[in-house]
């Protein structure tokens, strides 16, 4: 009883520096000329998190991240012109496209494991803002785009947020393959063990 409960308050803590170190990376963004920007591997805590404890703890703290963007962000609210507006921004810019992510954990703790879960909840996550992008934003699209005439909010949205989101899923995953062999225990949930003493 008393291990299950120091495992859970490691369990908290962790996840709590998580979601912090998470949205500090998140609020320094690279802005690219083509519009939008890249995070400095925002996602990656929460993955980790995901992958070390399940998707279901994941999505837990993936939501609470969420909330944490959305008060960050609560600026673009302020544009919707209708009720139904501000909650397709809330729930498709915020809750439900960070709340994703959480999901990574699903797919196992192997090293191809993170991979495909990076790979999927980073497209679920766009396919968020791709809608967002152009149900609500589609009304500011721009005549041109990238040297392409714009005709169709949803070509805009899917250049617009592919172009960054590509960038962020890559870089993810660069990283995490890096970092993978020496957190292996991590990612897989592992206690460290401590350096045995040589026998004398």
């Amino acid at each position: 009883m008393e291990t299950k409960k120091k495992i859970t308050t490691l369990q908290l803590v962790e996840s709590a520096l998580m979601i912090a170190i998470a949205t500090v990376c998140s609020m320094i963004k690279i802005d690219l000329p083509f519009g939008g920007g890249v995070t400095i591997l925002s996602m990656l805590p929460i993955v980790m998190i995901s992958h070390r404890y399940g998707w279901k703890w994941g999505m837990l703290v993936a939501f609470t991240y969420s909330i944490a963007q959305m008060l960050l962000g609560l600026d673009n609210v302020a544009y919707a012109n209708s009720f139904l507006m501000g909650a397709g921004i809330i729930l498709l810019d915020y809750v439900i496209a960070y709340t994703v992510i959480g999901l990574s954990g699903i797919f196992g703790k192997e090293r191809k494991s993170v991979a495909v879960g990076i790979a999927v909840t980073f497209t679920l996550r766009f396919l968020c803002h791709y809608v967002a992008g152009a149900w609500i934003w589609g009304v500011w699209m721009p005549e041109e785009f990238m040297g392409m005439k714009m005709v169709s909010p949803w070509i805009y949205s899917a250049l617009y947020n592919g172009w960054y989101m590509l960038i962020e899923l890559v870089a993810t995953e660069i990283v995490a393959m890096l970092i993978y062999s020496p957190l292996k225990q991590y990612f897989r949930g592992e206690q460290l063990q401590p350096t045995q003493k040589p026998a004398e």
